[in-house]
C-alpha cells in the first residue's frame, strides 16, 4: 500500500526488472548505481518517494530525480552523467569489439582473456581495457563454480528443508547435522613469524601430518548452539553414536528434526533401525549436490578459518583440545545464522541459471 505520497505508478517491464534484480544483487558494480537499482525496485513494488527516502537515508529529491531519470531513459538513466573534461577518445565501436570479445570468445591456446591479450587483440591500451571492463562489469580473469543437482524431489526437499528454517515446528528442535571428515592435525616445521607493522605472519609451507579426526556437529538453528564430538573414523557406527549424544542432550518432551545430506552412512540400515523406534525423530535430506543448504557447512567454515587452518598441532589429541576450547567458547555467546531465502526464491535463482546455461537468457 503505497502511503504519503500521490506519485503515479511507477511501471518496470519485465526486461528491466530481471536487469534491476541482477544489479541489485551484484557486488562488483559501482555501490552507487546497486543502490539506484534498489530504490526503483522499491518504488515498482508500490512503496513511496519519502519511504524509500527513509529506507536508503537520502533526500526525497534524490529519489525524485532516480525516479525522473528511469522514467525518461530508463535502466541507463541510473548511470552517472559524463562529467566535463576532455573528449572520450574510445570509439563506440571499438568499446563494443571489446566487450563482444571478452563475452563471446576466448584466447588461442587459453582458458581465458587477461588484460594484455585483450589489448593486443583489440588494439586498445590495457588501461583503457581495464577501464572499460570495470565500466561493465566484465572479469574473464575470475570464475564461479557451481554444480546442478540432479536429485528427482529436489523441489521437495527444498520446501521441506527451507520450510523447518523459515518456520520452525512448535515443540521441536531443528539441528543441522553432518560430519568433517579428514581434519588433520599439521604440525609446521618452523616457528611461527609473528605479525607486524608492514607485514603479515609468517608460515611454513611445510608440516608433519600426525593424522587425523573426524568432526560430528549439529548446529541448533534456533539459538545457534553447537553439539559436537570428534571421532577417529566417519561410518555409521560413529553416526549412531553421535545420534545417542543427541538424544542424550535433548530434553524427552521435544521432537528432534534432524537435516541431513545423502552421504550413505546417514541412510545405513542399522541408523534407519535406530531411528524406527525413536518415533520423535524426523530425519529430512537435503538433495544430492545441495551442502548449502545445510546450515551446519556455513559452521564448519567457520571453525576451519578460525582455529584450524592456520593452526599448528602436535597430534590428533591437540587437535581435539583445540577444536573443543572453540567449541566450548562459541556456545557461550551463539549466534544463529539468519536464513531468508524462501524456496520460491531458490527455484526462481535455479531456473535463471538453467536459462543462461541454455543460453536462453543473458
Amino acid at each position: 500500500m503505497k502511503t504519503g505520497s500521490s506519485t503515479k505508478e511507477l511501471v518496470v517491464s519485465a526486461d528491466d526488472r530481471v536487469q534491476l534484480e541482477s544489479i541489485a544483487r551484484s557486488q562488483s558494480l559501482p555501490a552507487g548505481l546497486v543502490r539506484r537499482a534498489q530504490m526503483i525496485l522499491h518504488m515498482a513494488s508500490g512503496e513511496s518517494n519519502s519511504a524509500v527516502a527513509r529506507r536508503f537515508r537520502v533526500s526525497r529529491p534524490t529519489v525524485t530525480m532516480w525516479r525522473t531519470r528511469y522514467r525518461e531513459s530508463g535502466i541507463a538513466g541510473l548511470h552517472n552523467e559524463l562529467k566535463p573534461g576532455r573528449p572520450r577518445s574510445t570509439g563506440e565501436e571499438q568499446i563494443a569489439k571489446l566487450i563482444n570479445t571478452a563475452l563471446k570468445s576466448r584466447p588461442r591456446s587459453k582458458t581465458h582473456w587477461s588484460r594484455r591479450s585483450l589489448a593486443e587483440a583489440t588494439g586498445l591500451s590495457p588501461t583503457t581495457v581495464h577501464r572499460y571492463l570495470t565500466l561493465f562489469g566484465v572479469q574473464p580473469h575470475r570464475s564461479r563454480s557451481f554444480k546442478l543437482s540432479t536429485d528427482p524431489f529436489f523441489i521437495e526437499k527444498v520446501r521441506d528443508v527451507v520450510g523447518l528454517y523459515l518456520n520452525p515446528p512448535e515443540h521441536a528442535l531443528v539441528l543441522c547435522v553432518d560430519e568433517k571428515s579428514q581434519v588433520q592435525a599439521l604440525e609446521r616445521t618452523q616457528p611461527l613469524l609473528p605479525m607486524g607493522l608492514g607485514y603479515v605472519e609468517g608460515v611454513t609451507h611445510d608440516y608433519v601430518r600426525h593424522g587425523t579426526t573426524t568432526l560430528f556437529a549439529a548446529l541448533d538453528i534456533a539459538n545457534g548452539s553447537v553439539l559436537t564430538q570428534c571421532k577417529p573414523r566417519h561410518r555409521h557406527q560413529e553416526f549412531l553414536s553421535f545420534l545417542r549424544h543427541i538424544e542424550a542432550g535433548v530434553p524427552p518432551t521435544l521432537e528432534v528434526h534432524l537435516i541431513c545430506d545423502n552421504y550413505a552412512t546417514h541412510k545405513h540400515p542399522r541408523v534407519r533401525s535406530w531411528l524406527a523406534r525413536r518415533p520423535r525423530f524426523h530425519l529430512h535430506f537435503t538433495p544430492t549436490y545441495s551442502s548449502w543448504l545445510n546450515q551446519v557447512e556455513r559452521w564448519f567454515a567457520l571453525i576451519t578459518n578460525q582455529a584450524i587452518r592456520r593452526g599448528s598441532f602436535q597430534s590428533v589429541t591437540d587437535l581435539k583440545r583445540q577444536i573443543n576450547a572453540f567449541v566450548d567458547h562459541y556456545n557461550q555467546h551463539p549466534k544463529p545464522f539468519m536464513w531468508t531465502a524462501t524456496a520460491e526464491s531458490i527455484l526462481a535463482k535455479l531456473e535463471r541459471l538453467c536459462k543462461v546455461i541454455n543460453g536462453t537468457q543473458h
